[in-house]
This record gives structure tokens, C-alpha cells and sequence, in this order.
């Protein structure tokens, strides 16, 4: 088990196909690291990592950022997806793309700033 910083591995980013793809954007990394250091609560990525396949079959949008490991979907212990929302986009108003799901957040690291509620 790869660590990746100090509360993630590699294999928590990686394709849920089995395929091996595991490769995670440094900045979607220290974003996810500070979101556990502020909450003090685990963050737990529900999907990580994907290939074109593994998209595909889960229905994601065809030039989503999970497929060059720029994103993530997360839940965060204790916490309300809206809860999540509305602290990264305190904290990082100016960047990053946000989705709030009825139980997950989606982060990435696009250029730019996307905020969305689902």
C-alpha cells in the first residue's frame, strides 16, 4: 500500500475496474489533505481514478476529470455533502470544480472555478 500523504493511499484513488490506473493530481491530493486536516474526519473517496472503460460503465461525462486523475467524489465522516460543499468553496473560492450529490461531493482540479448542485 502506497501512501500518498499522510492520511491517503494509492489504492484509495485507484480504478475501481482493476485495471491498475492510479495515477492522482498533486493538487486534488493537498486539497483532500487539508479537507481531512480542517473536518479532523476521515475522507473517504468513493471514486477515485478511472479509466475510459470504468466511466463508461458508471455513465460519467465523457471528458471527466476522473479519467486523468484529477477528481475525486468523497464523503467525509459526520459530515453533510452540503457541509463539504460550502467549506471547500469558503476556502477555495476562485478554483476548483464542485458538485454536491445528495450523498457525496465531487471535487477536481480543473482550470478555473464550476460550482453545480444535483
Amino acid at each position: 500500500m502506497t501512501r500518498l500523504s499522510t492520511h491517503f493511499n494509492r489504492q484509495e484513488f485507484t480504478c475501481r475496474c482493476g485495471c491498475g490506473f492510479d495515477t492522482v493530481d498533486a493538487e486534488l491530493l493537498t486539497v483532500l489533505q487539508w479537507l481531512r486536516w480542517e473536518t479532523g474526519k476521515p475522507v473517504r473517496i468513493s471514486s477515485g481514478c478511472r479509466c475510459e472503460k470504468y466511466n463508461i460503465r458508471v455513465k460519467g461525462a465523457k471528458r471527466s476529470k476522473h479519467l486523468t486523475g484529477r477528481a475525486a467524489d468523497i464523503v467525509v465522516d459526520e459530515y453533510q455533502p452540503a457541509e463539504i460543499f460550502h467549506l471547500i468553496d469558503t476556502n477555495f473560492p476562485d478554483r476548483l470544480g464542485l458538485i454536491e450529490y445528495g450523498a457525496f461531493v465531487h471535487i477536481d482540479t480543473r482550470e478555473g472555478k464550476y460550482r453545480d448542485k444535483r
